[in-house]
């Protein structure tokens, strides 16, 4: 009897397991989407002369950079409501909007720091995410903490607007990435804690998933950019 259970106790903890493997892949193949097509547009954009000045030299350029903005807030605050269709269809349109307003990158700086920022970023990305699954530490606390930081950071970047001070922005740089970068661990291991105390399949989770890799996606683009302000090459 008790080697049946115990037979019976791995299995589900197999399926468990493999479960979680489809549903952290998933997470990761809508992140990767989602920032596929903010690298697409931001490109193209950013090598028509006509659409960069038709966006960026005009009234226009507000509508661009407040937009995104705008969408987080509504799927972090409709999401429960939205079917996943439409979920997962305001993820793209956020992500193509977001490449609009990064457009302006490749105006600042050369496309090669740009490249080599980008895939510093990515294996600090990866290596955050990584830890955050494999750990068996919980990082709840951690997660307050950082989130109290970046309010900070919100903060402080607001107050810069008008202080326009470099050091400022340069300890705002260093601080934006150890933030995010925590941020990965953080809600990577969320994400798998949901998905252990919940389970299961359905529309349910399929959203979760989505909602979870517009957060990854949000913490690569925000160590990105502090990286480049950090290490990038202007023009």
């Amino acid at each position: 009897m008790s080697a049946r259970k115990n037979y019976a106790d791995t299995t589900m903890a197999s399926e468990v397991d493999e479960g979680l493997r489809q549903y952290m892949l998933k997470v990761y193949n809508y992140m990767a989407t989602g920032l596929g097509i903010t690298g697409l547009v931001s490109f193209f954009t950013a090598s028509s002369p006509a659409m960069m000045n038709a966006i960026f030299g005009s009234p226009l350029a507000w509508v661009v950079m407040l937009a995104p903005l705008g969408m987080v807030m509504y799927m972090g605050f409709r999401f429960q409501k939205m079917s996943f269709a439409s979920l997962k269809r305001t993820f793209f349109i956020y992500s193509g909007l977001m490449g609009l307003s990064l457009a302006s990158i490749f105006v600042m700086y050369t496309g090669e720091s740009i490249a080599r920022v980008f895939f510093m970023s990515a294996v600090m990305f990866l290596s955050m995410s990584i830890y955050g699954y494999t750990t068996k530490r919980d990082l709840t606390g951690m997660g307050s903490f950082l989130f109290m930081g970046l309010i900070g950071v919100i903060i402080a970047s607001i107050v810069n607007m008008f202080m326009q001070s470099t050091a400022l922005q340069f300890a705002l740089s260093v601080i934006t990435v150890l933030v995010f970068t925590g941020l990965t661990a953080y809600d990577t291991q969320k994400l798998k804690m949901y998905y252990r105390q919940y389970g299961g399949a359905g529309e349910a989770l399929a959203k979760s998933a989505l909602m979870g890799a517009l957060a990854l996606y949000l913490d690569f683009i925000n160590i990105f950019l502090a990286m480049l302000r950090l290490m990038g090459d202007r023009r």
